[in-house]
């Protein structure tokens, strides 16, 4: 998966579609992320015990990483290549301009 945590993604399509935040959990195996303020939907829940409150809270799904794009820090929206470096250590590069993310 070309998509880590901490990167900036902008999502391309569904109720989202605009929207940009930083991922904070992948999921390769089932190649789903989840974005800090994306699809966030109401869950109404029950009280379970004396301690813990019913009521209704916000709760974070995931997206599909095929959804969604990296965002270039100088070209914006890109898609994300692989090459090299002279030590043999592995760069994700930006396919529109070059430059490293």
């Amino acid at each position: 998966m070309k998509i880590h945590k901490g990167d900036r993604v902008r999502v391309l399509t569904g109720k989202d579609r605009g929207k940009e935040g930083e991922v904070t959990r992948v999921v390769p195996s089932a190649g789903r992320i989840f974005v800090d303020g994306v699809n966030i939907v109401k869950r109404h829940t029950k009280a379970r015990s004396a301690t813990m409150q019913g009521g209704i809270i916000d709760k974070h799904l995931s997206v599909n990483a095929s959804n969604v794009a990296v965002v270039c820090p100088t070209c914006g929206p890109t898609r994300v290549a692989a090459r090299f470096d002279s030590d043999g250590l592995k760069q994700r590069i930006c396919r529109t301009c070059g430059g490293e993310l």
